[in-house]
């Protein structure tokens, strides 16, 4: 068992009362304001709040933003013919908060408020109701707590009617409008918010908007790590639920997602107190700081690298996907970049494989028709005379640039490190299995076929998607090596392995390492710009651009060895 932590947090401040817990706390903080606002992101707990405030406040008129909406039948309706019938995919629409509201509804309640009472406006749109108002309160959410929703029936779409819907559909429905639609009105608002609250477990807590914005500050001034979570699925190993001291309650752990801040949280510490917020805040209002100004140049604010871990110990193989190619990603649903991406082993069985480009014989026609009869019922795929199935061994590094036919075999822990369009996956075949939900799973034959790079076959896999380790730099105690990416794909990685410490460099941009061997090793300033930053076996971490140069040095047992994936966004002309 390592000593991976599953919930770091990042110390802000040593005083407790600076983190507001319970109702019986944040009530106090808000009593002064006449006309109160406050924002909700999709899926937070409205009616529960408004149940409170009405209690509390019993002479205020408390409104929940719900009672303004336009029919959710029509919303509905309407929302699916943007999203289409695919049942993963969709581009994502040009629609905003303002397409939700009823205007007519909205016009009503402002012309019969009852003047010089109290108003309070709870829920998604509430500050687009309320635009003149004493106190902004932001109510923040955590993805991850808001999928576990989903899966349990307590939310529905934003402005919806079904929350009934299967939990694949209300991830659907919020991933291509509701959280791009949260997003949007968040980050107009949270620079002047009053307060930030946020609302993922039983109590409340909330902080004041300079406690929030001071928090962003010193995170994106040290190194940090996200909280990780992890999921269940059909080829799920158990290599995590040993080695991470994970709960038996799922029959597996699948994915780990390590560092993917569109979907991951940070936990802010007050004294003895966490206050959770969507690590995407840190890097929308903090992009220069942690990105450096070449990625924001680029892609805006947005983090364009996703470490995250997948186990097939004592599980099976992953489905047999490839991703969109540039064009393609770009043509069918509006993507700027696509998921090139990379698996590199942190432990495998003695008969662990990848499987990887074309053999030699496989001929587009034959391909075709095989997938095809799979997926009508017909005979299960030759696989292995399709695809190169390759031995894996812990620390090889085996190189996916998109349109590469790919998957990872049974017995293998894999440290997948990608570009990050999240669920651009297309799947092949899948094994003939279906879901923990008992359905089949999506297969995406016509997307996944279009894409298929026919060139990539045995000779080229070998000798240009297979541990293509090139000597960086070395001394006492230490060596750096590239280990990729391929040239196709605008990730750079390198591993550093050593045995007392080596000096690393942000040189302006964002970079993400996992400890890929040894068991801790601590990260400093050679100038003591950041206090050290200790990290574990296996764990992801990141050092914003702003940081410059940085020392690991190993916590390892003397002649222990420790090593380091570090990725990075190579520099525009390279």
């Amino acid at each position: 068992m390592t000593n991976y932590d599953k919930r770091p947090v990042v110390r802000v401040d040593d005083a407790a009362d600076v983190c507001l817990v319970g109702w019986g706390a944040i009530l106090p903080r808000l009593a002064a304001a006449c006309d109160l606002c406050v924002e909700c992101y999709p899926g937070a707990p409205v009616a529960a709040i408004v149940a409170v405030l009405r209690e509390a406040w019993p002479e205020a008129e408390v409104v929940d933003t719900a009672a303004l909406f336009r029919d959710p039948a029509v919303l509905d309706a309407e929302i699916d013919e943007m999203l289409g019938d695919d049942p993963v995919f969709a581009r994502f629409p040009a629609i905003g908060i303002a397409d939700f509201l009823d205007e007519a509804k909205v016009a009503a309640w402002r012309a019969e408020r009852a003047p010089g009472r109290r108003t309070v406006v709870v829920g998604p749109g509430a500050a687009t109701v309320l635009p003149a108002r004493d106190r902004l309160v932001y109510v923040a959410m955590a993805r991850w707590e808001l999928q576990q929703r989903q899966r349990r029936g307590e939310i529905a779409s934003l402005g919806g009617s079904e929350r009934s819907a299967r939990a694949a559909a209300l991830y659907r429905r919020a991933f291509f409008v509701d959280w791009r639609v949260g997003d949007a009105v968040k980050y107009a608002l949270l620079p002047d918010a009053d307060f930030v609250m946020e609302a993922n477990g039983p109590v409340p807590r909330m902080i004041a908007g300079d406690t929030y914005h001071r928090s962003l500050d010193a995170v994106a001034a040290r190194p940090f790590r996200v909280v990780p979570f992890f999921d269940a699925g059909p080829w799920g190993g158990q290599w995590m639920r040993h080695n991470f001291d994970l709960p038996d309650g799922p029959p597996n752990y699948a994915w780990c997602f390590d560092c993917v801040p569109e979907e991951n949280s940070l936990l802010l510490g007050f004294g003895e107190e966490a206050f959770e917020l969507p690590a995407l805040d840190l890097v929308r209002l903090r992009p220069d700081a942690l990105l450096g100004g070449d990625i924001v140049a680029r892609f805006g604010a947005e983090f364009p690298i996703r470490f995250d871990l997948l186990d097939t110990m004592e599980g099976g193989n992953l489905s047999l996907q490839v991703h969109p190619r540039a064009d393609y990603a770009c043509t069918a649903f509006g993507l700027p970049y696509t998921q090139d991406e990379s698996y590199y082993l942190l432990d495998a069985g003695a008969d662990a494989c990848v499987y990887l480009g074309l053999t030699d014989a496989a001929e587009p026609d034959a391909v075709t028709e095989a997938l095809t009869a799979a997926q009508a019922g017909g005979p299960t795929p030759d696989v292995d005379a399709l695809v190169n199935r390759l031995p894996a061994r812990a620390h090889d590094h085996f190189l996916i640039p998109a349109g590469t036919i790919h998957c990872s075999g049974r017995d293998a822990m894999v440290l997948e490190i990608s570009a990050t369009p999240y669920i651009f996956t297309f799947k092949l075949w899948d094994w003939g299995r279906v879901g923990l939900d008992g359905r089949p799973r999506p297969i995406h034959l016509e997307h996944g076929l279009a894409n298929i790079d026919w060139t990539r076959r045995e000779t080229v896999t070998r000798t240009e998607l297979v541990n293509q380790v090139t000597p960086v730099a070395s001394g006492s105690n230490w060596r750096r090596e590239r280990t990729g990416l391929h040239p196709l794909e605008f990730i750079e990685t390198e591993r550093a392995w050593f045995e007392t410490s080596v000096e690393l460099d942000t040189a302006g941009t964002l970079n993400v390492l996992n400890l890929v061997a040894g068991t801790a090793a601590v990260v400093e300033s050679p100038s003591d710009a950041f206090a050290p930053f200790e990290v574990h076996y296996a764990e992801t971490f990141v050092i914003p651009a702003a940081l410059g140069r940085y020392r690991l040095r190993s916590l390892a047992p003397p002649g222990a060895t420790c090593a380091v994936m570090r990725a990075w966004v190579r520099p525009t002309g390279q």
